[in-house]
């Protein structure tokens, strides 16, 4: 698979989706490059019943990501208070391939809340790269505490207007 040979589709996420989702976020250097993550990742049931609960939450966009018929990750809108911020999760084994790229496009074609943010540990290069490629401008820094290392570190923070 190269960055433009294959096809790429996005649709709802459903439960039984969650079991592969919860695989991939097991993944050690996928969680130190996320930083914040859930303080229960390794807790399968704790996962499944937060995930499952935002599969019926109207405010959530909870979209599956495929590749040539695979999961391959997930991405959604979700609010912080009155803010639409943007997830991402692809599978490790997918990086480099321009996935995240086409997939949050594509995203936000279907997803059309503006502005929407998005944010990212200071070390996280290649996500930095997806929000900017798709438009995401850097407005600022926020310090906070990154689950999976154990300290608090640096975030910076994206927006996309239109």
């Amino acid at each position: 698979m190269d960055n433009l040979n294959f096809q790429l589709t996005l649709r709802p996420t459903i439960f039984t989706d969650l079991e592969t989702h919860y695989q991939f976020q097991l993944d050690e250097e996928a969680n130190h490059l996320a930083a914040f993550t859930s303080t229960s990742s390794s807790d399968k049931e704790a996962f499944l019943e937060k995930y499952g609960r935002f599969l019926t939450e109207p405010s959530i966009n909870n979209q599956t990501i495929l590749v040539d018929g695979t999961i391959v990750g997930s991405i959604a809108k979700f609010l912080i208070g009155e803010d639409a911020e943007i997830t991402y999760w692809i599978d490790r084994k997918f990086w480099g391939r321009g996935i995240a790229t086409r997939a949050l496009n594509y995203f936000l074609s279907l997803e059309t809340t503006r502005p929407i943010y998005g944010r990212v540990a200071f070390d996280n290069i290649g996500s930095q790269k997806v929000l900017e490629n798709c438009g995401f401008v850097k407005i600022g820094t926020d310090r906070g505490f990154a689950n999976a290392r154990q300290t608090e570190i640096e975030e910076f923070i994206y927006r996309l207007d239109s």
